[in-house]
């Protein structure tokens, strides 16, 4: 990418850039959260049995995210640099993660493949609505008025992830491909990297080590993503893109 600034890029993140920021897993190393399989909190067919404990689920989540705790690290602020300051480019990121962190940090598009902890969608409208508070089965759905009709905007285990379409189309035509935090073992986000290859783009990953996809790519950044993204971006801002 030696003249990198007429260039289309894409950006993909995953849990490890939010990992420094205090975003806790709520799966333990048995798949369960308190007790009970994630598949009962995080598919269509747990929500149709019991709601009230999804919704929990993801109360408890929320709460977490919007707390003090948790804030942008210097992965995501260098992201929002790049998108911000790289002349002529288009940056196209996509993130894997549901929370806030890259809007908080000042990344003026993103796109949540997988959704997002700060929204709900109606059931039967498909309209999605911001929420910050805790949300009841009882809680009535702003635009159809009914009881129980409004879900998390999450991509469920067995639901399809949204803007395939659209992430597929930028992804063939960029020049550049950056996987950030990603495990290389969630599809289909873990075959845009081949995507992006096979149609000429160079290839690069972050991570805290090899994944399953890490052969894919043609350089592998390995360490925090706090401190490699930030130094990537700055040597990539000032036309020297690769770290040596």
């Amino acid at each position: 990418m030696s003249d990198n600034k007429n260039k289309k890029i894409v950006i993909l993140t995953g849990a490890g850039i939010s990992a420094e920021s205090g975003i806790k897993t709520f799966r333990d190393q048995n798949g369960l959260w308190e007790d009970h399989n994630i598949l009962e909190v995080a598919s269509p067919q747990g929500f149709e049995r019991d709601p009230e404990l999804v919704h929990r689920f993801y109360n408890m989540r929320r709460k977490q995210l919007l707390s003090s705790e948790v804030a942008p690290n210097e992965a995501h602020l260098a992201v929002a640099r790049l998108q911000r300051e790289l002349p002529n480019s288009e940056i196209f990121l996509i993130t894997q993660n549901v929370d806030n962190l890259h809007e908080r940090a000042g990344s003026p598009q993103v796109l949540h493949m997988h959704g997002e902890l700060t929204k709900m969608r109606c059931i039967e409208s498909k309209k999605v609505f911001e929420i910050k508070e805790n949300i009841s089965a009882h809680r009535a759905c702003p635009c159809c008025l009914k009881e129980g009709n409004l879900r998390p905007h999450i991509v469920w285990f067995g639901e399809t992830p949204f803007s395939m379409d659209e992430i597929y189309h930028h992804t063939a035509q960029c020049d550049l491909f950056i996987a950030i935090g990603t495990s290389g073992v969630v599809y289909p986000a873990a075959m845009l990297v081949d995507l992006a290859r096979e149609n000429g783009a160079h290839t690069l990953e972050f991570n805290l080590n090899d994944t399953q996809v890490s052969d894919s790519f043609h350089q592998h950044i390995v360490g925090p993503a706090s401190q490699t993204v930030p130094k990537y971006v700055e040597e990539l801002l000032n036309s020297t893109p690769h770290i040596t």
